[in-house]
């Protein structure tokens, strides 16, 4: 009895204060209490960690709120994605062009690619044969510098594995009398997501050829 109401006369917590006198007692029979407080020191102990502060505690916390955005904004953020990317492989279809790499140039169309455009006087022409004739005979043959820029970009989205692009193509280059000029066309391209890449399998163009004749 006299050790508990030492115990109780303490200022501070009881479980903390209680130690001390039990652990200056001489006799051994008085040891065996020493569990009980024991374990409650290990209780405090155990609420002290819990007590927040450190960042890895708030961790998990963190990435449950990142987890739970809300539907719309993924969706909206996985269209933008996918709009650039088909940005990006239109660009580099022209780069192929004004560079002439024919071989460049067919890994992105697909072998039956379907087109309307100048050179072909209004018909509707289809394969790479066509396409190829300006490659081999003019583009490659290109020694003057050529700049394309693609202008207000729109693209539609459709499905997982389709969309189309439709954008002004303004083309710098330098005709045959080393004067810098610019012609202008209107494309529209078709894409097709086959095997995880994309092809172009159609395209329209309308204004000036997408090979200037130098």
């Amino acid at each position: 009895t006299d050790i508990l109401s030492t115990m109780r006369g303490g200022s501070g917590p009881p479980e903390v204060e209680g130690l001390q006198p039990v652990a200056n007692q001489p006799s051994p029979s008085l040891v065996n209490p020493l569990p009980v407080p024991s374990a409650k020191f290990t209780d405090i102990l155990s609420a002290v960690r819990r007590v927040p502060g450190p960042p890895e505690a708030e961790g998990p916390q963190l990435a449950i709120a990142q987890s739970t955005a809300p539907p719309s904004l993924v969706d909206s953020l996985l269209l933008q994605s996918r709009k650039q990317e088909i940005i990006k492989i239109t660009e580099q279809l022209i780069e192929a062009v004004n560079n002439g790499d024919f071989e460049a140039y067919a890994k992105i169309c697909d072998p039956g690619l379907t087109s309307f455009e100048p050179e072909a006087l209004g018909n509707l022409v289809e394969g790479m044969d066509f396409h190829r004739f300006y490659f081999e005979n003019l583009l490659s043959k290109n020694n003057k510098p050529i700049h394309t820029t693609i202008l207000n970009p729109h693209v539609h989205v459709v499905g997982e594995d389709a969309a189309c692009i439709a954008y002004i193509r303004l083309t710098q280059y330098i005709d045959a009398q080393g004067r810098p000029r610019t012609s202008q066309s209107e494309e529209t391209r078709v894409w097709h997501r086959r095997d995880g890449k994309w092809q172009n399998v159609h395209f329209h163009c309308s204004g000036a050829p997408v090979a200037p004749l130098q």
